[in-house]
């Protein structure tokens, strides 16, 4: 495939790297405002929260497909649907391309399922990343908290707070998650059910950028000839 990167910070590089060695070619990196791409067949996206829906949707008007895993723009997630719809074109987009995290998804909203029995118990929910990520929560935490929120009867919604901030007033319903930005933490996911008997945590710890990398471009390989939207659970087929 010829790949245009939009984004060219850590992201697209450890982007870069995976695709050439899957025998891919970079036509193009772009790391500021753009109005036309060079040809290409497919684009993956890595950039900030305030430039991604602009850079989807001119994507899409161009009859590009697009790979994107830029978090913290999803209030706009509508108007990217409807921009998909109108101009039949393609996206696959996914809060975090690790295949480690998805099943850990899966894991957890099982086990989601199984705690709302034992409401004795707090859920709570964790993510841990280094100082350059500019949201918070993470996409991936926001995700899983809200597949939880579907299982879980004592909880309604999320409430985030950025530590060292102070936990924040909150009420029984609202499903507590803390950020935490430190060092160069490339992303750690836990999920906490505590009662006055003990505590069971499940956790997901990256070790780097890679899986995210070849995630990223695994889907670029899997929707680069198809119509529509994507995610995760498209890619992974456990049947």
């Amino acid at each position: 495939m010829r790949i245009c990167l939009l984004g060219y910070g850590r992201m697209g590089h450890e982007v870069e790297q995976v695709a050439l060695s899957r025998g891919h070619k970079i036509v193009a990196t772009v790391d500021s405002d753009w109005d036309t791409l060079p040809s290409c067949d497919i684009v993956i996206e890595f950039s900030r929260p305030e430039a991604a829906f602009n850079n989807i949707t001119k994507c899409i008007q161009q009859g590009l497909p697009i790979v994107s895993g830029t978090t913290g723009w999803l209030e706009q997630w509508g108007k990217a649907v409807d921009c998909v719809k109108q101009n039949n074109g393609t996206l696959f987009y996914a809060s975090n391309f690790s295949v480690g995290v998805y099943l850990f998804r899966l894991i957890n909203t099982y086990m989601a399922r199984l705690m709302n029995h034992y409401p004795n118990y707090l859920p709570t929910v964790e993510e841990t990343h280094h100082i350059h990520k500019l949201d918070y929560p993470s996409g991936t935490a926001l995700t899983i908290a809200n597949e939880m929120l579907e299982y879980l009867d004592s909880k309604s919604e999320t409430l985030a707070y950025l530590e060292p901030n102070k936990v924040p007033t909150h009420r029984d319903d609202q499903l507590l998650i803390t950020s935490i930005r430190k060092d160069s933490v490339p992303g750690t996911h836990v999920v906490k059910y505590e009662s006055e008997e003990d505590v069971l945590t499940l956790s997901h710890e990256a070790k780097g950028r890679k899986g995210l990398a070849l995630g990223a471009v695994l889907a670029a390989e899997f929707v680069v000839d198809k119509k529509g939207i994507y995610g995760m659970e498209d890619l992974i087929q456990l049947d």
